[in-house]
């Protein structure tokens, strides 16, 4: 059995941990393999892989993509270039689309008679990408919630008071610019995205336009969602990735490391040598 975790969250999106903080915990808590995958951004990589050699842990450049999709959809990218042109041209547009939502989001809890100023977002999210997780917990910090997730259900979350929409991806463009970047697309957290037959059937569309994998070890999971997981992507001849999406603060009681046996995945076509 090896510790691995495919599925991490960095301050360069909406985690708490700087890449090297992160590796370093990865270290300490001797981990194999870690892949930094943050939200839409490849910008946390050149620090990820740099601390992961210092720290000597092998590390697997990653991405995460949120899908265009009536419900949660997101799609990981593994052993991506995160240099390849395209990718970084995608993602820009994106940043620009998320800068221009938080503005938005602010606008709306200011108007709603919210004391904020934006630069106390900003300086939440530490001079990196600024996410909705950065506003929770300046809300939560002037007293307007009790905690993170009360802020996001009357503030933040579909249908709230301050929600706006973000522009994303379709999934079948989410995996080609990952294909395209030399990379693996996985489906994230599939139970977030349907169950059943349901699931099924998407996952054999997201495999029409070349997904690779599906999460199937997760934070909550239990062992028969787990083995259900499991036996659906081996019917849809589907590759397993384990991972806890690890947030650092802004996700209580999840901390980094999943145990797996080491036959899970077949390492070689990750890029990776254990």
């Amino acid at each position: 059995m090896i510790i691995v975790d495919l599925h991490t969250h960095s301050t360069f999106s909406d985690g708490t941990l700087t890449p090297l903080q992160l590796v370093k915990r990865a270290k300490k808590k001797r981990l194999t393999l870690l892949s930094l995958t943050d939200h839409d951004t490849v910008d946390g990589l050149p620090e990820f892989l740099s601390s992961c050699r210092k720290e000597g842990i092998k590390g697997l450049t990653g991405v995460e993509l949120s899908a265009d999709f009536p419900g949660t959809m997101h799609i990981l990218g593994y052993r991506i270039d995160y240099k390849d042109p395209i990718l970084s041209e995608r993602l820009f547009e994106l940043r620009k689309h998320r800068d221009e939502r938080n503005r938005r989001i602010y606008e709306k809890l200011v108007a709603a008679g919210l004391q904020l100023d934006f630069r106390e977002i900003e300086e939440e999210a530490g001079g990196n990408v600024v996410a909705r997780p950065h506003f929770a917990r300046v809300l939560v910090r002037k007293g307007y919630s009790p905690d993170i997730s009360s802020a996001f259900r009357k503030f933040l979350a579909r249908g709230s008071l301050a929600y706006v929409p973000r522009v994303r991806l379709s999934p079948k463009e989410s995996i080609e610019l990952i294909l395209h970047a030399g990379g693996l697309p996985v489906l994230a957290h599939p139970l977030q995205t349907s169950e059943g037959e349901e699931l099924a059937g998407i996952l054999e569309e997201l495999k029409g336009y070349g997904l690779w994998g599906m999460e199937c070890i997760y934070t909550g999971y239990t062992s028969q969602q787990v083995m259900a997981n499991m036996k659906l992507a081996a019917g849809i001849k589907l590759f397993c990735t384990a991972g806890t999406d690890f947030h650092g603060d802004n996700r209580q009681g999840i901390d980094l490391g999943i145990r797996v046996s080491e036959n899970l995945l077949p390492w070689a076509r990750m890029g990776v040598d254990l």
